[in-house]
């Protein structure tokens, strides 16, 4: 978008980043060497020199509705693409970290801003809280595999301030929530135990679900979750063992859009339409291509799915962050529901923080100009009240 006449640029740019690793693990270019795609939106009259900076694991939210608007309303935005972009196969929490330190470097020192606030949307929220949580405290020097990914050296620069926007605790207690618990061999999706499955219409346990039914199906959905990450160690270990330490093994992971809620309103209630998710048909997405950890490997699966070994957890991250926190939730949000945004919202420790609900909105406000409106106006007061606009 041209600055003559509108009311922001939108900048394309990369940042190049050197990071040493036994073996590739994302497409193309030389081994030690990536660059970040990165949009910057520059507003013709900016209104502050802060930047709001959107960042996730996956990417590919640099035109979303909330990106632009704020952006039109007078924020300069950055939306920051990790290395994994558009494929979280081999994707390392640990790594991305890094990636969202090396953009909020850029911003500071080559683009000049003075203040950075992380718009922690969707699943950039647990990635924020843990990126900021490392940034304030750093503790970790490898990943749940165990391979050498210090942050502790980093150096990391805090952000200045969190708007949690639309987000989920993390993608492992996601994916967890959101699992088929019916599934009992991960080599044979169709062996299932009838009684688990929601999508079998002669099980007798139907929406309304019963707090009985669902306390058993939540502890499935962790059980099946420990029983793969079992496996990953296992499997990880035999390649080790047998001298091949760097070698990875790509897997599929079936069903995991089976999450209850979804097909029972009154679990975990808002205004979302029923028999629905944000990626459509439940029962279709279980085991669509787009499926949360479809298709995966071996050290990704420990760091970004493992329920009890991924270290981005927002729940526990929130926890040991200092700055000031903005929490939005979305009243008919598809993706993200109420229950994520006060278990966030809770976990944060501190007293400058605020939570405020978008009536009506669902996860990404398409269609719904006046939800935007409403979101970007929240956000707007916010960054007014605390100092971070002029």
């Amino acid at each position: 978008m041209s600055a003559s006449g509108k009311s922001y640029e939108r900048i394309p740019y990369l940042i190049f980043y050197q990071d040493k690793s036994p073996f590739k693990e994302t497409y193309g270019g030389p081994l030690d060497f990536g660059a970040l795609k990165s949009h910057h939106l520059k507003p013709a009259n900016p209104r502050c020199n802060t930047v709001i900076l959107f960042m996730h694991p996956v990417g590919g939210g640099e035109y979303l509705p909330m990106v632009v608007a704020l952006a039109k309303a007078g924020f300069p935005v950055i939306y920051c693409q990790s290395r994994y972009s558009g494929n979280d196969s081999a994707l390392i929490m640990e790594k991305v970290a890094i990636d969202m330190g090396n953009c909020i470097r850029h911003a500071k020192t080559e683009l000049g801003y003075d203040k950075v606030i992380l718009a922690a949307w969707s699943g950039g929220g647990s990635l924020s809280l843990f990126y900021q949580s490392q940034a304030e405290q750093p503790s970790i020097r490898q990943t749940p595999a165990g391979d050498p990914v210090d942050l502790t050296i980093q150096e990391f620069i805090p952000a200045d301030g969190l708007m949690i926007l639309a987000a989920h605790v993390s993608r492992a207690h996601t994916l967890t929530e959101w699992m088929d618990a019916s599934i009992l061999d991960e080599s044979d999706p169709d062996q299932k135990d009838p009684e688990l499955d929601l999508y079998n219409p002669a099980n007798p346990n139907q929406a309304p679900y019963s707090d009985d039914f669902l306390a058993r199906y939540r502890a499935a959905q962790i059980a099946r979750n420990r029983r793969i990450t079992g496996w990953v160690k296992d499997k990880l270990t035999a390649l080790k063992s047998a001298g091949r330490e760097h070698d990875e093994f790509g897997f599929v992971v079936h069903g995991t859009m089976a999450d209850p809620r979804w097909l029972d309103p009154a679990v975990d209630p808002n205004e979302r339409k029923p028999n629905w998710c944000y990626l459509g048909d439940p029962q279709v997405v279980n085991n669509g291509p787009v499926g949360l950890a479809r298709f995966c490997t071996l050290r990704s699966w420990l760091s970004q799915w493992s329920y009890d070994d991924s270290n981005a957890d927002g729940v526990r991250c929130a926890a040991s962050i200092s700055v000031p926190t903005l929490v939005v939730g979305n009243t008919a949000d598809d993706a993200c529901t109420p229950s994520h945004t006060q278990r966030l919202f809770d976990a944060i420790a501190h007293d400058n923080k605020e939570r405020h609900d978008i009536e009506g909105a669902t996860h990404y406000y398409f269609g719904q100009s006046d939800k935007l409106a409403a979101a970007v106006a929240v956000c707007d007061d916010w960054l007014t009240r605390k100092g971070f606009a002029d």
